[in-house]
């Protein structure tokens, strides 16, 4: 057992520098929402923006997203998953450079517009690279989550950075933020496009799942209809039901959560970017013990801990009420950030590049994602009334219930892998069809 773990161990090790530089495209991913949200009032002073202008540039951003991400799989198909997943970086750049030379609310929203789409196709893309080059589904699980951590990073750096340049004048601290996005957009095109390593990494991939489909699946085309809807849909729809409905109730609570959070607990400017630099601190944290034991049996124990310390957040919130003070709202916020990684989103990923074949992972993931957000783009029209004072302890029973319908779906989807098994069981399956037709 000591020598399986060892071993384990070190193939995360070796191929951990591939789970950097797709965790990079997670940390651009998030740094362009937080980036432009916390230079968004900057933004409109200098460049003299309307209310509705800067509607349309949040609205964008978040839409974009959506389009990039469930357009992933047409991107890996039409320009393959590994030139995909070397050039996308190098288009946020670009999107990034618009922006930060921006002068009107046009050039301003194309270069939104731009990173958006990126980082939507380059999210479900880079995961699904990782997954297609990792040896096995243990290295695979533990190398996906850890991409998670740079998420979570994104956000910390964007928090640093809004705080330490918000006391400059002008849109320059705004310019500044985005010429951060755009150095590890270049940095990271860079390191993806020519390591020799990765290359090493993508051959030995592909020598895999070319054996992989030799033996399970010969001549048949492998797409995200033949998949949700082939021979074994029963299998496969219900993977990609549970984990549709658990990301999309786990990304409304985040992002309403999130708003909550700024603009109702009665903290200073100074006060809600100190609360954000801490909270986040205690994500990484968790999210970091998360990723170390992904691979392993205590995953699904972990789930069932961090749901539970997510809805007792949301009924501590509701029995507490809108008028409690700074410290007790900081402190059930503090509890939430602590759950929320080990039941949400690092998790989702590692279900979804481990329960489908490697060639739909990017399109199913992908359109996961941009569901979610065009939900989250929806329901962002009524969270403002939700999350005032008078109504959110009503809010937060309701959100209670989203945190149990997370959870239940959570639970059908550990049920469905306990008895269909991952993807390593996959093409095993499918050879044991194939011979039983012949």
């Amino acid at each position: 057992m000591s020598k399986k773990s060892d071993s384990n161990n070190s193939l995360v090790k070796r191929y951990s520098p591939l789970a950097t530089a797709a965790g990079i495209g997670s940390m651009l991913g998030s740094g362009c929402i937080v980036g432009l949200s916390a230079t968004i009032p900057v933004w409109q002073k200098g460049l003299e923006l309307t209310t509705g202008q800067v509607g349309i540039l949040s609205g964008g951003l978040t839409f974009a997203i959506a389009f990039g991400s469930m357009f992933a799989g047409n991107i890996s198909k039409g320009f393959g998953l590994i030139r995909s997943f070397n050039w996308l970086n190098l288009f946020y750049a670009i999107g990034a450079a618009i922006c930060l030379f921006s002068n009107s609310f046009l050039m301003l929203l194309t270069g939104v517009i731009i990173m958006g789409a990126s980082s939507g196709a380059d999210l479900p893309i880079s995961l699904t690279v990782v997954s297609h080059d990792a040896p096995d589904e243990t290295t695979s699980a533990k190398l996906v989550s850890s991409t998670q951590i740079f998420w979570q990073i994104g956000v910390f750096i964007s928090y640093i950075c809004s705080f330490l340049l918000s006391g400059i004048e002008g849109v320059l601290g705004a310019r500044i933020v985005f010429a951060i996005l755009f150095g590890f957009a270049i940095v990271t095109w860079l390191w993806r496009t020519f390591s020799v390593k990765f290359k090493i990494f993508h051959e030995e991939g592909y020598a895999r799942q070319a054996a992989n489909k030799t033996i399970s699946q010969p001549g048949q085309e492998v797409s995200f209809k033949t998949v949700l809807f082939g021979q074994n849909k029963n299998k496969y729809l219900g993977f990609f039901l549970a984990i549709i409905t658990f990301y999309v109730c786990w990304n409304l609570l985040a992002n309403t959560w999130g708003q909550y959070a700024l603009t109702n607990a009665g903290a200073s400017q100074t006060q809600a970017t100190g609360l954000g630099i801490v909270l986040n601190i205690v994500s990484l944290a968790t999210t970091i013990f998360f990723a170390s034991i992904s691979g392993g049996k205590y995953r699904n124990k972990a789930f069932f801990i961090g749901a539970f310390v997510q809805f007792a957040a949301m009924v501590g919130m509701a029995l507490i009420g809108g008028g409690a003070g700074f410290i007790a709202l900081a402190i059930t916020i503090a509890f939430y950030n602590f759950g929320n990684p080990l039941a949400g989103e690092a998790i989702y990923k590692v279900w979804t590049q481990e329960s489908f074949p490697a060639e739909t992972r990017a399109s199913l993931q992908g359109f996961i994602n941009g569901f979610s957000r065009l939900c989250c783009g929806l329901f962002a029209f009524i969270t403002p009334y939700l999350v005032m004072p008078d109504r959110i302890q009503s809010s937060m029973i309701g959100f209670a219930g989203i945190v149990l319908l997370a959870t239940v779906a959570g639970i059908i989807m550990m049920r469905l892998q306990k008895k269909y098994g991952t993807s390593e069981n996959h093409e095993v399956e499918a050879s044991q069809d194939l011979d039983v037709k012949v």
